[in-house]
């Protein structure tokens, strides 16, 4: 998921927005969760990319109320911190917590990089391979991160449209060769796996709270906040279902659950045979690649910004002589490092997913107490919550039933951040920052 819009001397308008919206969600997502949602809901797939826009616009509601409410500060733990200021390790776990959600995100991106590399090196089950394009492409975006704003969002606009280009060209000329029968029966796996599916993959639709970052920047705010957020998550999802629809009725769904970490490549093949494989591949790493910079542009500095509140380390306070918070820089790729190596798909997409789940529901929650001054409908926000909240159940469930251990990883993950938050938050701030 992006995390920071670029500098712009001009009033940005809906257009442009979109273009934002979108490209911050098709980051790398789509790649890496089409194999795992065929691998629960079967020929429903694509009805769990449906589930996951709803759930994207359930949480959208509260962002966009937030963020025409506190033009000048973006950030979801800050919204906490305004509804909650009398208790500041909310507001401080949030933010560990967004921070824990883009180490998961970059963990994913790299993932997927690997993946789709390894594949167009005709290696795409060699996990050794796999791996070492996961840490190449994290240290190659290290570097560029340490020199500074100018090099981290050069071909950052050109790399957003390349990548929606071809993945458009590959719906179209993949729709037109679909099987029906390949998508029958439906429900094939069951209604309630639908559901499952649409919690995991709705980490693919991170990125739409971009266009909340750039409120001072745009026309007509009270306008384009919501039809910027909506239309983009509209546009995504259409581009998801099809592309689901796509890979089902394409390559069928036992070849796609065995390409599961390459899946939407390998539904190329029949497509548009060795080429199509190339184009989805080269797609792939433009996405990912984006993506990683992006993220690691917005989340170093929103820690640098967190360590200036006294809410993190001071050490992350540090900027090199270009300028990038390089501390915040080594401290997010690092741990980023680490879990791209050590966990396998499934543990980073779920962890993902329920990490910015969490944060939505955090955010509606602060929304809610500050339902008043953002003029919220309740009722809207407690739809959106109940809707979260029942997402959240069901993942839990069904790791729970099929995936124990996983569970297991990121309850320990979560205890992890939430007792280091809260020690921080207790002791760390008296004597790391005097």
């Amino acid at each position: 998921m992006a995390t920071q819009a670029p500098a712009t001397s001009r009033k940005l308008g809906l257009v442009e927005l979109v273009a934002m919206g979108v490209g911050g969600m098709i980051g790398g997502g789509i790649f890496s969760v089409l194999g795992l949602a065929v691998g629960i809901a079967g020929h429903a797939a694509p009805l769990a990319f449906l589930i996951g826009a709803l759930i994207a616009l359930a949480g959208g509601y509260s962002y966009v109320k937030l963020a025409l409410t506190f033009r000048d500060d973006g950030a979801s733990y800050t919204y906490l911190a305004r509804a909650f200021p009398k208790f500041r390790l909310v507001s401080t776990l949030g933010g560990w917590t967004v921070i824990v959600g883009y180490v998961g995100t970059l963990a994913l991106y790299a993932f997927t990089f690997g993946a789709y590399g390894a594949d167009l090196l005709g290696h795409g089950d060699n996990q050794l391979i796999r791996m070492a394009l996961s840490a190449l492409v994290l240290v190659f975006f290290l570097t560029i991160n340490l020199r500074g704003t100018g090099d981290a969002g050069l071909v950052e606009d050109l790399i957003v449209y390349t990548k929606i280009a071809l993945l458009g060209f590959f719906a179209i000329a993949g729709a037109i060769t679909v099987h029906p029968n390949d998508l029958l029966p439906v429900f094939d796996r069951g209604v309630p796996s639908v559901f499952m599916a649409g919690a995991l993959v709705f980490v693919a639709f991170e990125g739409f709270q971009l266009i909340t970052n750039v409120v001072t920047e745009m026309h007509n705010p009270e306008r384009n906040v919501a039809r910027g957020i909506y239309l983009s998550i509209f546009i995504t999802s259409v581009i998801y279902i099809v592309l689901a629809i796509v890979g089902v009725g394409n390559l069928g769904e036992a070849e796609l659950i065995a390409a599961k970490e390459y899946a939407l490549a390998a539904a190329a093949r029949p497509v548009l045979g060795e080429a199509g494989v190339v184009l989805v591949g080269v797609a792939a790493l433009l996405a990912t690649s984006s993506a990683i910079n992006a993220t690691v542009f917005g989340a170093s500095r929103m820690m640098a910004q967190m360590a200036n509140q006294k809410r993190m380390p001071k050490l992350f306070t540090r900027h090199n002589a270009k300028g990038a918070p390089n501390m915040a820089v080594y401290a997010l790729l690092g741990f980023a490092a680490l879990f791209t190596l050590m966990g396998e798909l499934e543990v980073i997409a779920a962890f993902s997913s329920m990490t910015f789940l969490l944060v939505s529901i955090g955010v509606s929650a602060a929304n809610l107490k500050l339902r008043k001054k953002s003029g919220s409908s309740p009722m809207l926000i407690f739809l959106g919550l109940a809707l979260m909240g029942i997402t959240v159940v069901l993942l839990i469930n069904y790791l729970w039933v099929n995936e124990r251990a996983t569970l297991g990883i990121i309850f320990a993950l979560y205890g992890m951040v939430g007792t280091a938050a809260a020690l921080y938050e207790v002791y760390g701030d008296r004597h790391a920052h005097g």
